[in-house]
């Protein structure tokens, strides 16, 4: 019998995509907001890095609204990752939008609607409602199946049991199909929501721990609840402003939020759900969770996106807002006049700009050893310092994208380490900007439309004429 092999076996429930910040876990900061030299991801722009860590603590504490910060820097170094580690920092709780300032142009609505669905998806709403919820740890479930199909529905009894108390409940056909829907058998402990009953697993009770050898890692064991089985339970619903737009919205319903397709909410609706939203803050029902909007390549905004940018980060339901540009002085898109970093003056103003710096050596050699490390790409010594090296000659971008290419050129010589050799091979094989530039500086008369050709060709019309 053939050994199997465990390093092989793969799990094929997951699905590995390795993206350009998939290795960012955080902002990489200690409690008193110092940066770490390296750590969750994060390498160098202690600064920048710092910066972001008060902006954090500051949302956390909800103690800012409607404020906007600008990342300023050249391209490459690390504008997005900041923004991500701040997503990643924030936890599931706090709203984080993303979106590219070139996508508010190619929607089906309005540049401003776009804006402000936008602004609405980053802002949360904390609701607390009260309901009836029965909790218990299974000690049976009875199901009698009719014995004719088709001719009666199926009945059945739950035993549950608290520390307290015991209780037997008949089951309704639609109660039956919910717990085999959720697999649920004796030793887990459930919730069971009167009002609307939903069964939730909370996990298996600990006296049941030693009924198998092997658990799965997703087993989660609960002591078995205390008290009486049904108590009332506040329960804490988190949804954004925009998917309550939607939900209110007629035209479309709730079903929208699947399909992406929301088209343009009328303002009527927005201005209800705000009284709404106001109503149940007075009354301690829900709270307001200010979330944090990220628009990358802000220079691509236009004068009418900025004007809306100014009005709208002064409600005091605006997010805060999170922008980045790789620009320096530069015309704003829809006017004649230049700017710095493209935006106007007046909306400058309105921002806290943090500035990212050039990575050194040390710090391109740190960060290419994180991502060969996420990209599961074992690398030698000379080959990483060369690495680095073209990394500081061109660009960190172009020397991330050569990982993955010098180990498919190490895998195609059944290589088990990337060597200096695949680096080489693939630096020959695909070119950066630097060279790319200069061959077609050197073969720029063979491509059309290139400028010396133009001159050349309308030399020789004019000679013609003139003959």
């Amino acid at each position: 019998m053939a050994e199997l092999k465990l390093s092989e076996s793969r799990d094929l429930t997951r699905i590995e995509r390795i993206g350009a910040h998939s290795h960012i876990r955080g902002l990489g900061l200690d409690t008193s907001l110092e940066p770490r030299d390296v750590s969750e991801g994060m390498v160098g722009q202690t600064q920048a890095r710092k910066a972001a860590g008060v902006i954090l603590q500051m949302i956390k504490d909800g103690k800012i609204a409607g404020r906007a910060i600008l990342l300023a820097g050249q391209p490459g170094t690390g504008k997005t990752a900041i923004a991500m580690g701040m997503a990643k920092s924030l936890g599931l709780e706090t709203p984080f939008s993303m979106l590219s300032a070139s996508e508010i142009f190619s929607l089906e609505m309005s540049k401003t609607e776009a804006l402000m669905q936008a602004f609405r998806k980053s802002i949360g709403v904390r609701i607390k409602e009260e309901t009836e919820v029965i909790e218990g740890e299974v000690v049976e479930i009875q199901i009698d199946r009719p014995a004719a199909s088709g001719t009666a529905s199926k009945t059945g009894k739950l035993t549950l049991k608290t520390t307290d108390m015991e209780t037997v409940y008949d089951l309704g056909a639609k109660m039956i199909e919910a717990l085999g829907k959720e697999k649920v058998q004796s030793g887990d402990v459930v919730a069971i929501d009167k009002a609307s009953g939903k069964i939730t697993k909370l996990g298996r009770s600990f006296s049941r721990s030693r009924d198998y050898d092997a658990m799965g890692p997703q087993t989660k064991f609960v002591q078995c609840p205390d008290g009486e089985l049904q108590k009332r339970k506040e329960v804490v619903h988190c949804v954004t402003l925009h998917e309550i737009d939607v939900i209110n919205s007629r035209t479309q319903g709730f079903l929208a939020l699947f399909t992406g397709d929301t088209g343009e909410i009328r303002a009527e609706v927005r201005e209800q759900i705000d009284t709404k939203v106001a109503e149940w803050r007075e009354e301690g029902k829900a709270e307001i969770v200010p979330g944090v909007l990220f628009i990358d390549e802000v220079h691509m905004l236009d004068i009418e996106c900025f004007s809306f940018l100014n009005r709208a980060l002064e409600n005091e339901m605006a997010p805060i807002l999170v922008v980045a540009t790789n620009r320096g002085i530069t015309a704003i898109r829809g006017t004649n006049y230049k700017s710095p970093h493209g935006i106007p003056i007046d909306l400058l103003d309105r921002l806290l700009i943090i500035t990212t710096q050039p990575y050194s050596t040390d710090e391109i050699r740190k960060i290419l050893d994180i991502r060969s490390q996420e990209e599961d790409v074992e690398m030698s010594e000379d080959a990483k310092q060369l690495l680095t090296k073209i990394g500081h000659e061109t660009s960190l971008r172009y020397a991330i994208h050569l990982i993955t290419a010098a180990a498919l050129n190490c895998q195609k010589r059944k290589g088990k380490v990337v060597e200096v050799q695949d680096i080489t091979r693939v630096y020959n094989l695909f070119l950066d900007v630097r060279r790319s530039t200069q061959y077609l500086m050197e073969y720029q008369k063979e491509y059309m439309f290139n400028e010396a050709s133009m001159v050349d060709g309308g030399e020789d019309d004019v000679d013609t004429m003139h003959d």
